[in-house]
């Protein structure tokens, strides 16, 4: 079990739970050196001040808030850590939501939260219970790092799990990444939807960092003063500047999904889409639709 990041409580109304912060993730990427290219020689980050140009240790260093371009304000870590801060020891419950009303884009990263003691044990295995009857979340208020986050707690196998959150106006509109308006014919979107279908997994853990693999493989084989593994053939994202047309390459893309599977085109799922009313341009796919629907009964059967 990793070392605790933090340890405080976890407040549920008059209910307090004894409780340890531990990373729920590791960093698994392989990190490296700045060196010297002539002598391997390690090259580190030197805190130079650029007013007199002096190197500084790390306790003549603090902390500066940029008021304007000529005026910095100090702030030591005593005056923050004396801060009022209700939740500086503490997550506490301010709510219970839906688990589906969270928007993805705002969680964070994620921590295990393990019971700090057998006193933790009855009050934490009621918190675990009430989020695991009421299929909801609990969201919460803590201090990490200098500032109040907001949290999510939730379960996983067994324990209770605190997903780090954005404030609301830390996520960023993308309402100007949308793009322009463009015609789709039904059979189109019929077919992107049958791709899909072929794609469904219920496994995830079957994918692997390749890339890391590769890396692992590379430096392996300098180390021992081999030759570099030799790049795999056809890895590319395709042709550049090559312009497919969206039907073919759905087609194609669907074909090579089932095969993957081990599937024939006779099992295909076709999805029924009812087209838009307003759209007299649609009609037509109603009727294509209409036809699928045998296929649609054989894949349930």
């Amino acid at each position: 079990m990793p070392r605790p990041l933090w340890s405080g409580a976890i407040s549920f109304g008059l209910v307090t739970i004894p409780t340890k912060i531990i990373s729920a993730t590791e960093d698994r990427s392989i990190h490296f050196r700045r060196v010297h290219l002539e002598d391997m020689g390690r090259v580190r980050t030197r805190k130079i001040c650029e007013l007199d140009e002096q190197e500084l240790s790390q306790e003549e260093i603090g902390k500066g808030y940029e008021v304007s371009k000529d005026e910095v304000v100090p702030v030591t870590d005593r005056e923050l850590q004396e801060m009022p801060l209700p939740t500086a020891k503490a997550i506490e419950i301010v709510a219970f939501v839906d688990a589906g009303s969270i928007d993805p884009v705002r969680i964070g990263e994620s921590y295990y939260l393990g019971a700090d003691g057998q006193i933790a044990a009855k009050p934490y295995t009621l918190l675990r219970k009430a989020l695991e009857r009421s299929d909801k979340v609990a969201i919460a208020k803590w201090a990490w790092h200098g500032r109040e986050r907001l949290g999510l707690l939730q379960v996983r196998e067994g324990a209770i799990v605190l997903h780090a959150m954005h404030w609301p106006d830390e996520v960023r509109s993308p309402e100007s990444l949308a793009p322009r308006a463009v015609e789709l014919d039904e059979s189109e979107i019929e077919q992107a939807v049958q791709l899909a279908e072929s794609m469904t997994t219920d496994d995830i853990a079957q994918f692997r960092d390749h890339y890391r693999d590769a890396l692992e493989e590379l430096i392996e084989a300098k180390s021992e003063g081999k030759k570099p593994p030799e790049p795999a053939e056809g890895g590319g994202a395709g042709e550049g500047g090559q312009v497919m047309d969206l039907m073919a390459a759905l087609n194609a893309s669907v074909t090579a999904a089932k095969e993957k599977r081990g599937e024939s085109g006779e099992d295909a799922t076709v999805h029924e889409i009812r087209p838009r009313k307003t759209s007299p341009a649609k009609k037509p796919a109603a009727k294509k639709t209409t036809a699928a629907k045998p296929a649609k009964k054989r894949s349930a059967s």
